[in-house]
């Protein structure tokens, strides 16, 4: 049993904000900025790629409800909303979660870069995506 479903069972204390039937909501050990929160199915799921659409719908909902909540309470002023999908993309724990990330500045621990890549034909690209 992996740590999620171990905190969703209540194996492991947690500091939750949120949860139901389906989903749960608490706050991350290692808090990258104040209020960072992780949004998890009660079902375990490996990442986003494997969840259902019924369960994914709910947890963008209680997502959104605790994103203006936590901004509006500790007045951040953005949110970063993410979820990481297998090792390669920073995935560190394999239940599938949305961060919730507060932000605060420019300043914050938290740094997401995106840089050009090499030229890609889009229109090739495109069509090749279309018909997948």
């Amino acid at each position: 049993m992996c740590i999620f479903c171990k905190i969703a069972a209540k194996e492991i204390p947690s500091y939750c904000l949120y949860e139901d039937d389906e989903v749960m909501a608490f706050l991350d050990i290692s808090q990258v900025t104040k209020g960072h929160t992780l949004v998890i199915p009660k079902q375990h799921y490996d990442n986003f790629l494997e969840c259902d659409s019924k369960t994914l719908k709910h947890m963008m909902e209680v997502a959104q409800k605790l994103a203006n909540r936590i901004c509006k309470t500790l007045q951040a002023e953005g949110m970063n909303i993410l979820s990481n999908v297998n090792e390669v993309a920073g995935q560190s724990v394999p239940h599938f979660h949305i961060h919730l990330i507060p932000r605060y500045s420019k300043e914050d621990a938290c740094v997401i870069q995106f840089h050009e890549s090499e030229k890609q034909d889009l229109e090739a690209l495109a069509e090749l995506l279309k018909t997948v």
